[in-house]
């Protein structure tokens, strides 16, 4: 981890991308992001974990079991952040305002929480900022990683 890291967060998609071998290039660079990232000042939280457990069953991506043993597998790997009740509250502000979903604004707020200011998402709008943690999506249209990722996970 370099001297002047910038602790960040990944989303559900990123994790879910790690295993679906239908994901194409998504699921070369997921793979590539997660390991790069536990080496990183990389947060994950336990809500981001827990909802990669429920998509992959509920779609069909892998056996309960063996998502439950990666769940497991990154909670050991990665620091964890829970949301608190101030992230709850934040949440509920930000998704009765408009400004995000509740489960994206806990996530951003559990994450905030936590000290970090950046999280890698597909998902969320690329460069927005809820609560001062910025969304980056960490995948080039041209299929690659993009540099800002490349530069966060230094490769």
């Amino acid at each position: 981890m370099s001297v002047d890291s910038e602790a960040f967060t990944l989303d559900t998609n990123v994790l879910v991308y790690a295993i679906d071998t239908d994901a194409g290039v998504r699921h070369e660079l997921a793979k590539q992001i997660i390991p790069a990232a536990a080496a990183c000042d990389c947060l994950m939280t336990l809500q981001a974990i827990l909802e990669f457990y429920a998509v992959c069953t509920r779609k069909g991506l892998m056996p309960r079991a063996d998502a439950a043993a990666q769940a497991l597998d990154w909670l050991e790997l990665f620091p964890c952040g829970v949301a608190s009740p101030a992230a709850a509250r934040a949440a509920l502000a930000d998704a009765v305002a408009g400004r995000a979903s509740y489960w994206d604004a806990l996530l951003v707020a559990t994450a905030a929480g936590f000290g970090c200011t950046l999280i890698l998402s597909e998902d969320m709008a690329d460069g927005a900022v809820l609560g001062g943690v910025e969304s980056h999506n960490p995948f080039d249209p041209a299929g690659g990683l993009t540099e800002r990722t490349r530069r966060l996970l230094e490769l």
